[in-house]
């Protein structure tokens, strides 16, 4: 049996479990998109264009309504970036003799209402102004956190008998050999041994294990990839798994409206011509194809309870893995993961990278600036409470972002945003985006680590794809390893020790 036929694949115990997590998109979605952003291209609708887009909807079966819906989202999206209206001309001659201008200037609202919300909410926008002044004054002195509550003046031996004090020690230094070295004695007397394991995985790394501890690692490390019996649950995701400044809300909130953000994303890159081709023939079915780095993603996707995107291999691209969007969004490998990688270093890279197809962390991979973040945010937020006080250039910001996401939510969603505003103001109304990236770009590197098990493949792939940051990502890796937090997920897909 060759090579090709053993590796990447699940034994018979294997139980794959229920799928959870994925940004769900519609059918009209993939089908009807394409073909009314090529009708609005020129910023008109014409009455032949019309009857095409009638008929497309009238054979592909889809519903009328709400893929008018759908329309007035890409139109929002494209009168918000070209600061035109998009003109849908009943009975439009050939040649006229005065050419219709086919993108009209947008007016200002003059409608009462508006303007009697506006007068309600000016002094609430002052406010909001005087804030965003003090926020600013705040992030040019960017804090530091400072915890001395373990501070001793003489460092004393530590017990092993204390394993919560071992714990803490590791949680602000990692690397620390005395605390290591505690943890694993303490792991062998209470008989736990892939507690052991884990903290002699991490001394080994560092090279700092002994004998013993040495001996310990080796004889229990996993020749090749782990052998699971069971797939991750989302319990055991957002448990176990996030990283804990990752806060569930905002990914709960940005989750609710991926969807809409994707659509928007991908009319974008096409009407600039920006969206990457993919050719057909650099698809590959990762049941029939050879090439290890394909069949590692639909591997790794299995034990994490999700399923694989589409896989596109190019060779000739200097690349790992990227995520293109599309409807569905897919992802390309390039050479540096097709080719002189180890089996777990691809397993790092597949669980990393498909941690961001999780619908609570997508949106991270989709707009990875926080100002853009910051935007969505406040869009959906508004959606679920259109009386949202926003200072004024705030408000021409979110506002056109709003417009395009709404018309595509069913009503349950809008609903659920409005459930998800009340409790973002009981918890405080608050959030740190920054933090919350970052937070979620650990937990990417966790699911790595959780599908690898290996920490010197993980530093292999990190250096590779940042090496300016390739230490400060290890420490949360080292500190993950040794936390309770791993040794239950290695339990639960049934690859712990013992």
């Amino acid at each position: 049996m060759s090579e090709h036929d053993v590796t990447f694949e699940h034994g018979a115990e294997f139980e794959a479990g229920e799928v959870s997590g994925h940004v769900r998109l519609g059918k009209f979605e993939s089908y009807y998109e394409a073909l009314f952003a090529e009708v609005i291209e020129d910023g008109i609708i014409t009455q032949q264009e019309r009857a095409r887009l009638d008929k497309a909807a009238d054979t592909l079966g889809l519903d009328r309504a709400r893929l008018r819906k759908l329309e007035d989202a890409l139109q929002a999206a494209y009168e918000a970036r070209h600061k035109v209206r998009i003109q849908e001309i009943e009975g439009w001659t050939i040649e006229p003799e005065e050419p219709r201008a086919s993108l009209v200037p947008l007016e200002p609202a003059t409608d009462q209402r508006t303007l009697a919300l506006e007068r309600r909410i000016k002094t609430l926008e002052l406010r909001i102004q005087e804030l965003e002044y003090e926020l600013a004054e705040a992030r040019a002195h960017v804090p530091v956190e400072i915890d001395l509550s373990d501070f001793q003046a003489e460092r004393k031996p530590l017990p092993d008998e204390d394993p919560a004090e071992v714990q803490r020690r590791l949680m602000h230094d990692p690397r620390d050999i005395e605390s290591l070295r505690a943890l694993a004695r303490h792991s062998a007397n209470k008989n736990d041994p892939d507690r052991q394991w884990c903290a002699c995985q991490v001394l080994s790394f560092l090279g700092e294990a002994n004998d013993e501890e040495e001996s310990v690692f080796r004889n229990h490390k996993v020749t090749g990839l782990i052998r699971p019996t069971a797939a991750l649950t989302r319990d055991g995701w957002r448990r176990l798994l996030f990283h804990p400044e990752q806060e569930i809300l905002p990914g709960d909130i940005l989750a609710m409206i991926a969807p809409a953000v994707l659509l928007g994303r991908v009319s974008a890159l096409r009407r600039d011509k920006l969206l990457p081709r993919l050719e057909d023939t650099q698809k590959h079915d990762p049941a029939t194809t050879t090439l290890q780095g394909v069949r590692s993603f639909a591997w790794a996707a299995s034990i994490l309870g999700m399923r694989a995107p589409s896989l596109y291999a190019y060779p000739s691209l200097q690349t790992t893995a990227e995520m293109i969007p599309g409807l569905p969004p897919v992802s390309r490998l390039g050479k540096l993961a097709l080719s002189g990688r180890s089996p777990t270093e691809l397993a790092f890279l597949a669980g990393r990278h498909l941690a961001y197809y999780r619908e609570e962390m997508f949106v991270r991979a989709l707009l990875p600036s926080i100002a853009d973040l910051e935007d969505v945010l406040l869009a959906a937020l508004s959606i679920g409470n259109p009386g949202l006080p926003l200072s004024a250039q705030i408000k021409r910001r979110v506002e056109p972002i709003a417009k395009a996401i709404e018309p595509i939510l069913e009503p349950a969603a809008v609903d659920t945003l409005r459930g998800y505003f009340l409790r973002f103001v009981e918890e405080g109304g608050r959030t740190n985006l920054q933090r919350w990236a970052n937070a979620v770009d650990r937990t990417a590197a966790r699911t790595g680590l959780l599908i690898s098990s290996d920490l010197s493949a993980a530093h292999e792939m990190l250096a590779l794809e940042s090496p300016a940051f390739v230490e400060e990502w290890m420490d949360d890796l080292l500190s993950f390893a040794v936390s309770e937090r791993y040794a239950k997920l290695r339990k639960q897909i049934g690859i712990a020790v013992g």
